[in-house]
């Protein structure tokens, strides 16, 4: 399964869509990046006059590329004819420094468990600067339609 096929299969669309490519894909882990839109709504009120990314957006770009991707792969041969269906079940995220409007970052996930269609990581986000602005565990249900 290619990162292209992945990235057709996520169950999101604009706006919430936080995925851009996927540049390695592993059974063990998943990295790939998002450059957030300068444009983007969630900035017109997050903050007043000083925008930044929402941490639920950055988590949530965390878990579409770190999990859901990630998900995707390692259920390949299931959801290669149906749409996979995702429940985040937990997610523990300590954040560093802020994400600026038209920054690029880059999502690194590892596997931790995945068993009976339950998948939790380990992942960490970095700015285009390679700092680490956050990181955690995410966890998730995935299965198909």
């Amino acid at each position: 399964m290619t990162s292209n096929q992945i990235v057709k299969l996520l169950p999101y669309q604009h706006p919430f869509l936080f995925v851009d490519e996927l540049t390695a894909v592993s059974s063990e882990g998943v990295t790939g990046n998002y450059t957030f839109k300068k444009n983007a709504y969630f900035y017109k009120g997050h903050f007043k006059n000083n925008p930044i990314t929402p941490g639920v957006i950055i988590t949530e770009c965390m878990a579409q590329i770190g999990l859901v991707c990630l998900g995707i792969f390692l259920l390949k041969d299931e959801l290669l004819e149906g749409n996979p269906q995702v429940a985040l079940t937990s997610s523990q995220v300590d954040f560093f420094i802020p994400v600026l409007p038209g920054e690029k970052v880059t999502v690194i996930s590892e596997k931790e468990v995945f068993r009976f269609h339950k998948l939790k990581c380990n992942v960490k986000l970095l700015n285009e600067k390679g700092e680490l602005v956050c990181r955690g565990k995410i966890s998730g249900m995935i299965g198909n339609r």
